[in-house]
């Protein structure tokens, strides 16, 4: 969402405000009064029409990096230049493909070659999602300290809903190739095709990529681990449990090296949750009754797949295997972290989820958090999100973004100019009539009327199609309506290209109304990516058609479906339609528009 402190990427927008600064200055020079001509001009010289507006601001780094900048020696040894990375990627710099692709394939050889559960020792900082958010990234690392002093072990979910997913990816892969001891990253459930397709990396990928660096993204999504144990205590994991999770062993006998599917044990350790009334819940809620006692798992209707765990089924976990507790991320937490009821043995938290996404999609208003582990004591550190370039939605470019607001006007100039024409001159006159007679039958009259009419709705049609596509682009949020309100915009305004952001912000005041506005975009989304379409898969979900989408229609669909509905406009169009095809003949050649009461 497009917010004042964000700053544009566009480099050619900089240099107009900057030229309009410098003539406002001029402007504002000459207003002072008492200065001969000759002082304004001297005063206009000294203006630099280049200089950025915002200094404060860099500006985004246009080149991409010689082999010279993107390597560095260190002795004998070849390593790629991490910290050059860090801020080529800050200042929203991007690496030739070559580059991108060298980056992701010594990062899938290195991550192939670890098991499926990696074991780490202390000290260890353990992060949670962080959905390319890449400058909450570099936030989070601020606060964890340097590689050196602690193994730092990603939970997943590196891509997705974020505009920085790439940057995110190729930054924490080159510090593996660098250290591949020092960054542990497991596999979360945004780590596929299916979910990149449907949300947003593979956009991104495509358009600051190709389609070459997208795929090898997905390979090495593939090669990731799925678990990790610290000390031999703590077992972490992107999701949670399986009921095919018996004993740590049962982990080797995964096969990582797919795309995950709808059930079975990978498809659970990357998407089960904690139930929500987790250590109360056989007690009801307010969404329903309470399980039975001795229920270990349940389905989990807000993932559409996989499970809910209870308590029970985590503490019998932890004793089989002699584990401590289980961290995970997946869900985002208003403080950044959640620790769940303690163990009855060794009262210590059973659960603790982690998330490393402040202000997650900009409107959570949550804070980020990590975990540290060291010397047998736990430390949350907590973080704030971090201003950020801003992107229009699905990566789009303004002229695309506004062609349907263009094509919109354009159809209501075209009925506006029909509908001036007097009645004077839509009334025909007895020769017209006697013409129209002498030209053919009745019949053939009215089957002209009609054509004539029905070209007429055919514009007022393509009118209510452009406002489809103007509110999908205004809307293009994936979050519902808070309260079950649409925030879509239903009439066009003087600032239709900023409001939906701030409805948003209006409708979305603290992180319980953006939970209940994202739950549906929790769900496993179940959609064919091989149909043929000239629109987007629709990850950027409008509200008010949120039930179209449910029922299994497209943009497209919605396209047709607007052409076969009659036009919804209090029948102006019906009426001026009509009124021109009977009030005007078509057999006669028309005249031009007549001026009336003009001198």
């Amino acid at each position: 969402m497009a917010s004042n402190h964000k700053r544009t990427h566009s480099s050619s927008l900089s240099q107009s405000q900057a030229s309009a600064a410098a003539l406002v200055a001029a402007v504002a020079h000459r207003g002072h009064g008492n200065h001969q001509p000759q002082q304004h001009v001297a005063g206009q010289s000294d203006l630099d029409m280049k200089a950025r507006p915002f200094p404060q601001v860099p500006p985004p780094a246009v080149h991409k990096p010689a082999d010279a900048d993107f390597f560095v020696h260190e002795g004998s040894e070849k390593k790629i230049n991490a910290e050059y990375l860090k801020q080529h990627f800050y200042r929203e710099g991007r690496l030739k493909e070559s580059q991108a692709l060298y980056i992701l394939e010594q990062a899938t050889n290195i991550c192939s070659r670890e098991a499926n559960m990696v074991t780490l020792k202390s000290p260890v900082t353990i992060c949670g999602d962080i959905h390319g958010q890449y400058y909450d990234l570099m936030k989070m690392f601020e606060v964890g300290g340097s590689l050196k002093d602690s193994v730092y072990l990603f939970l997943g979910d590196y891509v997705d809903r974020g505009d920085f997913g790439i940057e995110c990816l190729l930054y924490l892969y080159a510090l593996k190739i660098n250290a591949p001891s020092r960054i542990v990253m497991l596999r979360g459930n945004h780590e596929c095709r299916h979910l990149t397709e449907y949300f947003t990396f593979k956009r991104e990928c495509l358009h600051k990529y190709s389609e070459a660096v997208y795929e090898a993204c997905l390979r090495s999504f593939c090669a990731l681990p799925i678990a990790a144990l610290v000390d031999g205590k703590f077992f972490c994991v992107h999701g949670g449990l399986s009921p095919q999770l018996v004993n740590l062993s049962d982990l080797a006998t995964v096969n990582r090296q797919q795309e995950p599917g709808s059930h079975g044990l990978l498809c659970d350790l990357l998407w089960s949750d904690p139930i929500s009334n987790f250590g109360h819940e056989t007690e009801p809620t307010a969404t329903g009754p309470g399980v039975d006692r001795g229920t270990t798992f349940t389905h989990n209707g807000t993932r559409g797949c996989s499970y809910f765990y209870t308590y029970n089924a985590v503490c019998q976990f932890l004793d089989r295997n002699g584990l401590l507790t289980l961290i995970r991320g997946h869900e985002a937490q208003d403080a950044g972290y959640t620790m769940y009821r303690k163990t009855p043995k060794r009262n210590f938290p059973s659960v603790i989820t982690i998330f490393s996404a402040p202000n997650y999609l900009d409107v959570y208003h949550n804070r980020g958090a990590i975990l540290k582990y060291a010397n047998k004591n736990i430390t949350i550190r907590q973080y704030n999100s971090t201003t950020h370039p801003y992107w229009l939605p699905n990566f789009m470019n303004a002229f695309t973004w506004s062609l349907p607001f263009v094509g919109q006007k354009i159809t209501e100039m075209l009925l506006a100019i029909l509908s001036i024409c007097s009645q004077e001159e839509l009334v025909e006159s007895d020769g017209e009539s006697d013409e129209a007679e002498a030209a053919g039958t009745t019949e053939d009259l009215a089957a002209r009327r009609q054509l004539i009419k029905n070209k007429i709705l055919a514009v007022g049609r393509m009118q209510k199609v452009f406002q489809l596509l103007r509110e999908e682009a205004e809307n293009a949020s994936e979050l519902e309506g808070v309260a079950g309100s649409s925030t879509a915009v239903s009439k066009p305004g003087t600032d239709a290209l900023g409001v939906q952001g701030a409805r948003i912000n209006r409708s979305i005041r603290t992180f319980a109304d953006a939970r209940r506005s994202d739950i549906a975009n929790e769900r496993l989304p179940e959609f064919d990516a091989q149909r043929p379409t000239i629109f987007p898969v629709p990850s950027m979900r409008s509200p008010a058609r949120r039930s179209s989408a449910e029922d299994g229609m497209d943009m497209e669909d919605l396209i047709k479906r607007t052409l076969e509905e009659d036009v919804d406009d209090g029948g102006v169009v019906e009426k001026l339609a009509e009124k021109i095809a009977r009030g005007r003949s078509v057999a006669s050649r028309p005249s031009g528009l007549k001026r009336h009461g003009t001198t």
